[in-house]
């Protein structure tokens, strides 16, 4: 067994982070404010092709807000895939909004379009409000923005890219994020980048981040004393973690490089393995490889009540753990979790079959071909050729 874990997508900083940080501290600005706030934000304006940008202590804080200022609430909709992280869709509920899932298209296993557009149909025809459809770009792979942006328009229906995962991805030559009326990105430990935990809301329009970061100052109005004629939040980065991802954000092409690296060796290793499949790569795009995401086909185990993975899955992770390796199932759609039992669906298989089959092997630039040659003998060992 290893003596230090192996995780799933650890994070990778060095000097240059460590130099960052050091001058914000000699800067003393070490409050949700600062130089390295303002540095971080216009990088993030090079990066994403948006002109402005908002920094802030989680993607899902900018999610809250955005689904704030289009209006979620009481008795309206938010459409989303069923296959994503919960924070893609919790500020939605707990705006009081009810969440209509939808299926993954095969293809991409991004939302699907055509059951987005029957959804938003079927959502019209009986009166409901839809306030926003929300698009999750998924590790490391953009939606089909274009076919989701002419769905969207045909409904008059705001569109919001979840781009937390996909940092350095591309669609048709556009950084990921790079449609709708808004975009979220996620820098917690285990992303492309990190600043050990912090998001930004970028967008095209001027207002909303402007008011997204009024919002995010506790609502503060301009004047010298503290007076607020609305209620905000707290939802501001520290010029500490900014620091930090000033630094990373100079690396994100050789960390993205990489990761598709990483994807590329296990590829060839288990390209033998007539049981193992790939996360496609749309035709439309490069996907950053976030995570290197397998199928593992053959028999599987049925679903449980509790909606666990196949048995060959939970077998190869948990050989992987038993050497100290972190690996993990792919997401659980939302329709599957018990929180949302209740919730409407469009399709649902295609997600379920990716939950029961897939597996998240360890990625990043700390990954070297050793930890991949012992990944790869302990799948064909489990799962043979």
């Amino acid at each position: 067994m290893r003596e230090k874990r192996l995780f799933l997508s650890p994070p990778f900083v060095g000097e240059a982070e460590r130099a960052a940080v050091e001058a914000a501290f000699e800067s003393n600005y070490v409050a949700p404010c600062g130089p390295m706030v303002d540095n971080f934000e216009e990088l993030m304006v090079e990066v994403t092709g948006l002109p402005y940008t908002l920094a802030l202590s989680s993607a899902t804080a900018g999610l809250h807000l955005l689904y704030q200022e289009l209006g979620v609430e009481r008795g309206s909709v938010v459409v989303a895939p069923t296959l994503t992280f919960v924070a893609s869709v919790a500020p939605a509920v707990q705006l009081g909004a009810e969440v209509v899932f939808v299926d993954s298209d095969p293809q991409t296993w991004m939302l699907d379009p055509a059951l987005t557009s029957e959804a938003l149909k079927e959502l019209r025809a009986v009166g409901r409000h839809v306030a926003a459809v929300v698009a999750v770009d998924l590790y490391g792979q953009c939606c089909d923005y274009d076919e989701l942006e002419k769905v969207c328009a045909t409904y008059n229906v705001p569109l919001i890219i979840d781009a937390a995962e996909a940092l350095g991805a591309t669609y048709r030559g556009k950084a990921a994020g790079a449609a709708g009326v808004a975009a979220v990105y996620s820098f917690n430990g285990n992303k492309i980048i990190t600043t050990s935990g912090g998001g930004v809301l970028a967008s095209r329009n001027s207002e909303l981040i402007k008011r997204g970061r009024h919002l995010s100052q506790q609502a503060r109005e301009a004047v010298v004393w503290y007076e607020h004629t609305e209620l905000g939040y707290n939802y501001r980065m520290s010029n500490i973690v900014a620091a930090i991802g000033v630094a990373q954000l100079a690396r994100l092409e050789e960390f993205v490089a990489r990761r598709r690296e990483v994807f590329s060796w296990y590829r060839e290793r288990l390209s033998g393995c007539s049981m193992i499949e790939w996360m496609p790569e749309a035709e439309y795009g490069v996907a950053s490889r976030w995570l290197s995401v397998a199928q593992i086909g053959g028999e599987l185990g049925q679903m449980t009540v509790s909606g666990r993975p196949g048995t060959i899955v939970e077998r190869v992770w948990q050989a992987l753990e038993a050497v100290n390796i972190e690996s993990r199932p792919v997401w659980k759609p939302m329709h599957l979790q018990p929180v949302f039992a209740e919730a409407q669906i469009y399709g649902g298989g295609v997600a379920e079959e990716l939950f029961l089959r897939g597996l998240c092997l360890p990625s990043g630039a700390a990954v070297s071909v050793s930890d991949v040659d012992e990944i790869c003998e302990i799948v064909i060992r489990e799962i043979g050729r």
